[in-house]
């Protein structure tokens, strides 16, 4: 069974829910949105296969995203429609979708307009390699390289000390360190008894990345041993 992921943008409930159907049976994992702003974020926050975008959406309509996507965006998309004027197909095209398909439709069809769009995507791109600079862990975003976080798409601004803790965290992630490593590592220098120094660090570093710094959804405290990002 396939596992790559669909995002599946559009604000007609019934549509939305005949189209999970067909793509959950065949195995692909979906995402949803019903919007275009809402689409642009999970582009940010998620990797994506594929995208099926309707036209008619409220605040920015599918070709107003299509364009926004396609600024930094190569992924597939298949656009849907009522729409079914030549002119209208020209302009989904032209703007950068990679297939437009007019309501009403078989679903079937419109799988397997998905399998090819994806198999072709594949075939050009066998090799996609991650963002050896970049580590992502849910909506939280680092860039190694740029020495920048974001929190579900919002930027957060460090210091230097807690990039580097923030940094040793997430190249370590699942994995418990001690405070006495964290100072090793980001001080660069003997522990001596530095527990209250990593500790400060860590609630500030708390105050910038989490919703609700006492009950954190990143940065957890091992009582007795030290702290590890989940």
């Amino acid at each position: 069974m396939s596992k790559e992921t669909i995002l599946l943008v559009d604000d007609e409930n019934e549509m939305v829910e005949l189209i999970e159907i067909y793509l959950k049976n065949e195995g692909y994992e979906l995402l949803k949105a019903s919007s275009g702003l809402a689409a642009l974020e999970l582009l940010q926050r998620h990797p994506i296969d594929l995208i099926i975008l309707d036209v008619m959406m409220p605040q920015m309509d599918g070709f107003q995203t299509c364009k926004k996507i396609r600024e930094k965006n190569t992924t597939p998309i298949i656009m849907l429609s009522s729409k079914s004027r030549d002119i209208d197909k020209i302009t989904g095209l032209s703007i950068g979708a990679d297939d437009y398909v007019t309501k009403p439709f078989n679903p079937l069809v419109l799988m397997a307009r998905v399998k090819s769009q994806l198999r072709r995507y594949n075939q050009f791109n066998p090799i996609r390699l991650p963002n050896v600079n970049e580590i992502q862990i849910d909506g939280l975003a680092i860039n190694i390289a740029t020495h920048t976080v974001t929190v579900d798409g919002t930027p957060v601004k460090l210091t230097p000390r807690e990039f580097a803790i923030l940094k040793l965290l997430a190249k370590n992630h699942g994995i418990v360190m001690s405070m006495e490593k964290i100072y090793q590592e980001v001080w660069n220098e003997p522990f001596m008894e530095s527990k209250n120094t990593v500790m400060v660090h860590i609630r500030k570093l708390r105050e910038k990345i989490e919703e609700d710094g006492q009950n954190p959804k990143y940065i957890k405290t091992v009582w007795g041993i030290g702290y590890k990002l989940e």
